[in-house]
């Protein structure tokens, strides 16, 4: 579970992103920093135990956790800070090109994901080019109970509105060949993130993930 300062802390680097704030507010940060860290630990634990693939990469909870600072260089939004803590959780760490799961910590905003965004272009051919030849398969793991349990379905955020290069309008996947990302979320409320279960609560959305995932990276292989 988390402490409900951590939420606060978030609540307040919202309304103070600047960095006077955040050198005043230092001890309230690490503490914040060190709770979610703890909860990391906590799903990566038992991640292992679910997924092989996520198990037999070795995963370091602090490598897993995202930096606060923004990269502002090519932003119009020049504040410094994220308003939110995120660890991802994949095959080979963050640097690997691999679909995986991820956390989001944010008052208001939490929730947990999986698949793969916005992949580059040669690896989003691969990837439809596996739906287009399996997609029985695909679209038996979008339909199973546990995944429609926790997700509405795939996101369909910067779907493109004409069939991609190379694919017929009648294609019978060409509403998951459009797609530009493979992912799927499900919302945290905050009060849920307080409790002693919200680990057991986060790893059993990775679990609806897992099919998903794992059919991803196995087209990437």
């Amino acid at each position: 579970m988390l402490h409900p300062a951590t939420l606060t802390f978030l609540t307040d680097l919202r309304a103070n992103n600047n960095k006077a704030w955040l050198d005043a507010n230092r001890p309230a940060y690490e503490a914040a920093k060190a709770d979610f860290l703890a909860l990391v630990t906590q799903v990566l634990s038992q991640l292992e135990a679910a997924d092989p693939a996520i198990a037999d990469s070795q995963l370091q909870p602090k490598k897993c956790v995202f930096r606060l600072n923004r990269d502002i260089r090519f932003s119009a939004n020049k504040a410094p800070y994220k308003h939110n803590f995120g660890a991802w959780f994949n095959a080979g760490g963050k640097a690997a090109a691999s679909a995986g799961y991820y956390l989001n910590l944010e008052p208001g905003g939490s929730f947990v994901a999986g698949g793969l965004y916005m992949p580059e272009a040669k690896t989003l051919a691969t990837l439809r080019q596996e739906i287009d030849y399996n997609l029985p398969a695909f679209e038996a793991l979008l339909t199973t109970p546990d995944f429609r349990q926790h997700f509405p379905g795939l996101s369909r955020e910067h779907s493109l509105q004409r069939p991609p290069k190379g694919y017929d309008a009648a294609n019978p996947a060409l509403s998951y060949l459009k797609l530009k990302s493979f992912t799927a979320s499900h919302p945290l409320p905050d009060e849920s993130l307080l409790r002693p279960e919200i680990s057991q609560q986060i790893v059993a959305g990775f679990g609806a993930l897992q099919p998903l995932v794992h059919f991803l990276n196995q087209a990437l292989d």
